[in-house]
């Protein structure tokens, strides 16, 4: 039972991941015209996915095969990095122009590639694995 319930979070988790990246904070900012609110509401969504991935890896964490789920950690790792380390300096960078010596956007990529890096890392798991996850 907990096997299944597993296997399809992880399909879910995966897929949003995905998505969220691909289209729905480009979305986002495509339609809504107030920038800031976009990036709010996107924030907000990426937050929801490393939530999300913790869940998801706990679950592992109570499988027989949670060795199998290596690429998984490394994912979660990246996004909570993102979430509990870049965001703040990033909000930092945001209200006062620079933070370490970078700028918004630029921490903004080093978000983006660690997040780009996480769905990658969960991809290889999919491919390497699929059904017999867990």
């Amino acid at each position: 039972m907990l096997r299944n319930v597993f296997r399809i979070l992880f399909v879910l988790w995966a897929g949003s991941l995905w998505s969220l990246a691909a289209w729905v904070a480009p979305t986002l900012f495509y339609m809504q015209t107030d920038r800031h609110l976009a990036g709010v509401l996107a924030a907000r969504l990426f937050s929801i996915e490393t939530y999300v991935g913790v869940g998801v890896t706990a679950l592992a964490l109570l499988l027989p095969g949670r060795a199998k789920f290596l690429w998984g950690y490394l994912a979660v790792a990246l996004l909570s990095v993102n979430e509990w380390a870049l965001k703040p300096v990033m909000g930092q960078a945001r209200l006062h122009g620079t933070a370490a010596g970078l700028g918004f956007g630029a921490w903004h990529g080093v978000s983006a590639v660690l997040y780009v890096l996480a769905c990658l890392a969960v991809l290889r798991l999919v491919d390497r694995f699929g059904a017999s996850l867990a």
